[in-house]
Parts: C-alpha cells; sequence; structure tokens
C-alpha cells in the first residue's frame, strides 16, 4: 500500500513537472503591437535605456532627460560645453548613475554629478572622432565604442564606475578596415553578457572580448557592407550563444538581401536569415524577453517588424517610425524616433 501510494506521488510530481516545463517553454507569440505617446519634442532620440522605473534618453540639440514611466511626468535639460551644443546618440547607465556620449569631435562623455547637474568625465578631440554606442558590464565597467582613428576602432572603457576613461591602444585591438566604424543608429552596436563583449561594425564584422576587452578577436557576418551606408546596425545577444544582427541600407530600404543573420556559437559563426525577404533595413533588434530567444522585434524608420522563430519568418506589426528599441518585460517596450518616445504594448 505504502508503495502505490509513493508510486501515485511520484506520478503526481511527473505530471506537474511536465506541465511546468511546457508553460516554461510556452513561445511567446506577438500579433499586433499598441503605440500610445509619453513625450513628443523636436528632437532625434536615437538612445533610450530603462532605469528602474525611469526611461532616461539623450538626443540632439543637448537635451537629455527622463521620464516617470508611472506618472508619465518628463524631466529634461540641455547640456552645452562653450560654444557647442552636443549631438547625443549614445548612453548607459549603472545603479546609481546615468552616462551620455556625444558623437562628433570634441568628444564628450557625462554622468551624473552632484546637486542634479552632468559632469564631464571623458573628452576626445581629432580628426576621425566619432562615438557611437556605450554600455556598461556591471556596475564598475564599461565601454564605448566609435569610429575608426589610426588604424583600429575607437574604444574606451572605465574600470570605476565611469569616474574616469581611457581608451585602449591600437597595439591591442584588431587592425581596421579602411573606413570601418559602427553606426549611430540605435546605441546597439555593442552587447554585453557577463564578462564577454560583442562590438558590431560598418563592415559586417564582430569584435569579440572574452575578458571585458582585455583581448580581442575578430569574427566575420555575412552581412553586405559594399557601400558606406551598409553593414550592421544593431546586434543583441539573448545569452552568450545565441545572438542576432540586423542592418541594410537607411538610402535604400527595401533592399533585403544579407542584411539579417544568426549566430548559436557566440558569434564565431553566422548565418543568414530570411535572405531576400522582408524586413529591410533597421536601425535596431532586442530579443523578446522570456522568449527562450524566438521571439525577436526590429525597428526603424520603415515600422516595426516581429518574428517568433529566430529570425526565420517575420510579420510587420506596425509603420510606426522608430530608431531605438528596449523591452521593459515581455509584452511592453519603449521606443525613441524622430520627435517622440512611445510605449508599446504587444499583444
Amino acid at each position: 500500500m505504502n508503495f502505490i501510494l509513493f508510486d501515485m506521488r511520484y506520478s503526481f510530481l511527473i505530471l506537474i513537472l511536465l506541465a511546468s516545463c511546457s508553460k516554461v517553454s510556452k513561445p511567446i507569440l506577438f500579433t499586433s503591437v499598441e503605440v500610445s505617446e509619453v513625450y513628443t519634442d523636436s528632437l532625434s532620440i536615437r538612445a533610450i535605456e530603462i532605469m528602474g522605473n525611469s526611461l532616461a534618453f539623450a538626443a540632439n540639440k543637448g537635451t537629455f532627460g527622463t521620464v516617470d514611466l508611472t506618472t508619465g511626468k518628463v524631466r529634461s535639460n540641455i547640456e552645452k560645453y562653450h560654444t557647442t551644443i552636443p549631438q547625443f546618440r549614445a548612453v548607459a547607465h549603472t545603479s546609481t548613475d546615468f552616462f551620455m556620449l556625444s558623437i562628433e569631435s570634441p568628444a564628450l562623455l557625462y554622468k551624473t554629478g552632484k546637486n542634479g547637474r552632468m559632469e564631464l568625465v571623458y573628452t576626445e578631440e581629432g580628426e576621425g572622432v566619432f562615438y557611437d554606442a556605450m554600455t556598461f558590464l556591471n556596475d564598475m565597467e564599461g565601454i564605448a565604442v566609435g569610429d575608426s582613428v589610426d588604424g583600429c576602432l575607437s574604444i574606451i572603457t572605465t574600470s570605476d564606475g565611469g569616474a574616469t576613461w581611457s581608451k585602449i591602444p591600437c597595439s591591442q585591438l584588431p587592425v581596421g578596415i579602411e573606413g570601418e566604424g559602427a553606426f549611430a543608429a540605435s546605441n546597439t552596436n555593442i552587447v554585453t553578457v557577463g564578462d564577454e563583449v560583442w562590438v558590431a561594425t560598418t563592415s559586417g564584422r564582430i569584435l569579440y572580448s572574452s575578458d571585458k576587452g582585455k583581448k580581442w578577436d575578430v569574427y566575420t557576418t555575412p552581412l553586405r557592407s559594399n557601400e558606406p551606408t551598409e553593414g550592421i546596425y544593431s546586434i543583441d545577444f539573448y545569452d552568450n550563444q545565441l545572438g542576432v544582427v540586423i542592418g541594410g541600407d537607411y538610402t535604400n530600404p527595401n533592399n533585403a538581401s544579407a542584411n539579417k543573420a544568426i549566430t548559436k556559437d557566440g558569434g564565431k559563426t553566422w548565418e543568414l536569415l530570411a535572405d531576400g525577404n522582408a524586413p529591410g533595413y533597421k536601425s535596431c533588434i532586442q530579443f523578446v524577453p522570456g522568449s527562450t530567444g524566438t521571439g525577436m522585434v526590429a525597428v526603424g524608420f520603415t515600422g516595426i517588424s516581429y518574428s517568433s522563430d529566430m529570425g526565420l519568418n517575420w510579420k510587420e506589426l506596425s509603420k510606426d517610425s522608430f530608431y531605438t528599441l528596449r523591452f521593459q518585460n515581455d509584452s511592453v517596450a519603449y521606443a525613441a524616433g524622430k520627435n517622440r518616445i512611445s510605449k508599446l504594448v504587444f499583444r
């Protein structure tokens, strides 16, 4: 009798586990997206970060600010440097600070300082200086990437929480390709998982570091990059093995040949996705959280596209124009573009 009772309990436990596993692995499927405005202004907004219950942003015209995601209240300010008005296209954050980085020379990197003002912590001047994207690996270590100067990509790092930054010398970086850089289109040219870093370039290459940027390898992708306006515009990783890149040519946005690819071995090898099929040009791609890597959303000025099968097939959910996107959870995201930041609810 005891054996029968144990057997029944064991069978019941197996059923619970199977049901639980089935529930966890069920893919998230979207059929529509609801777009609502949370902030509008005459700005080009290409860099946003979700920080707890706030969304931080930086844009052109020296403008930066936050949106309270509960109340919708917007706080904004303008940062000037002497007579210069910076154009911001890269932002990042730690648990305590917000960072923003301007593009052209002089490159200006600010962090939150005292009394609510921004503190300038890094500057760089010179021919070819142009920074594109930045992120933090943890609360102490961060990285930013810019176009090639003196034969290699410009990469700066911090190990003290963003208080000071230093540039990696070309002797410690892979040799660059002439004209190689990173598109400052959505602040998604860098992605990190743990200690690993991937940087996507305009030449369709991936610079990879397994040790927070100390040593680097180079991987190639099949994305077309014959023209200056072609290459990888955005990269994302679901974990340290599954990653995706997207790009194309914003001057010929309907061309969907060789503009998106996937890796399942940490970036070493890449395979084209939906080659020749929409979507064409997109400036940002992000995995859907909790989708086991099957869900992806890509945005651009051409609209919002979604895949539920790791990029094999895509559906256009909206023609709303955006430059960049960040998920808050598995069905809510925030996107920014020309003159606006919007809340996206996927259903």
